[in-house]
């Protein structure tokens, strides 16, 4: 087919690899532009667009797809499909009429389930057990297209966003190119979506990260893998910003909220440092209470807490956050 490829973001470049390894002629790779990245403000092109010219394919930048001239630069390709992945913004209809077949998008999540724009984050953050690609014909709607085909995958216990993003990009590459096949040759029949299941999956933002410890222990632990590597979990100790990287759940010995130390003594509060040591900083939950593994000081450098904790004098009974 002659194909246009829209998408930014690592998780897009192995669809775009694999429609070149399967045949497709694609004839124009749509990203977004170049942003400025790190303390030295230079703007670093987006893993799409590194891909792209490392195959000798045509890259258009648009700052808004939306925009007319945009949309006439992808009709003069005369596609037969769109296919996009984590491109990062809404389309209008003008430009879902343009191709033949149809604009076909990478989604990764089982819709109806977690429509949005973080549909990783926010499947690790609500402790889901399994996630999946979806593939769509895409419409108006955000995410509420026909559903082509789909594939289930767990989340294991381990997994981060990026770890789980790494993955599901694979299993997205290969099945776009199985959808687009057998939707041509009429072997796929869309399917509309059940609208009254729908979660929803908003944009993550810095302050997404923000650890709220009246949570549960096994919430924060779900929350810190599910924001790494963006934007990270994170809290205050005595003012100062502490990243959280790793956590691990501890839980409470009584069965219930909070934490007791020891019997007879009064209910730790949520936030306290229960004990830091070679096994890291323990810090009680609403429930239950969390092994801070891996930190990051305001200022310094991603470590183990142990190593923190060499040079940083922490007390039970310190309050996080």
């Amino acid at each position: 087919m002659k194909i246009v490829f829209m998408g930014t973001p690592g998780f897009a470049a192995p669809a775009l690899r694999a429609l070149v390894e399967a045949g497709h002629e694609v004839r124009l790779v749509v990203t977004q532009p170049d942003r400025p990245k790190g303390r030295s403000g230079k703007p670093v092109p987006p893993p799409v667009k590194e891909l792209a010219e490392s195959l000798n394919l045509p890259v258009f930048q648009p700052e808004r797809v939306r925009k007319p001239e945009a949309i006439e630069e992808i009709r003069k390709t005369s596609p037969d499909a769109l296919v996009v992945a984590a491109f990062g913004q809404i389309f209008p209809k003008a430009l879902l009429d343009v191709p033949r077949l149809g604009c076909f998008n990478i989604h990764a999540s089982l819709l109806p389930a977690y429509r949005g724009a973080a549909p990783i984050n926010w499947a690790i953050i609500n402790g889901e057990e399994k996630t999946g690609i979806t593939i769509m014909l895409m419409d108006e709607g955000m995410d509420t297209g026909a559903i082509l085909t789909a594939e289930e995958t767990p989340i294991l216990p381990e997994d981060t966003a990026g770890t789980l993003t790494e993955r599901l990009s694979g299993i997205g590459a290969g099945l776009v190119v199985k959808a687009l096949a057998g939707f041509e040759a009429g072997r796929i029949t869309p399917a509309r979506q059940d609208d009254s299941r729908a979660t929803f999956a908003p944009i993550l933002k810095k302050e997404t990260g923000r650890i709220d410890w009246t949570k549960t222990a096994r919430g924060i632990e779900s929350m810190v893998r599910g924001l790494d590597p963006w934007p990270g979990a994170y809290t205050y100790l005595a003012g100062k910003m502490l990243r959280i990287w790793k956590a691990e759940i501890l839980p409470s010995p009584t069965g219930g909220r909070g934490w007791r130390a020891a019997p007879g003594e009064g209910e730790i509060f949520p936030g306290e440092i229960i004990s830091a040591g070679k096994d890291g900083i323990v810090a009680s939950a609403g429930e239950g209470a969390v092994v801070l593994e891996e930190i990051q000081p305001e200022g310094g450098r991603r470590m183990k807490a142990r190593e923190y904790l060499a040079g940083h004098k922490i007390s039970p009974g310190e309050r996080l956050g």
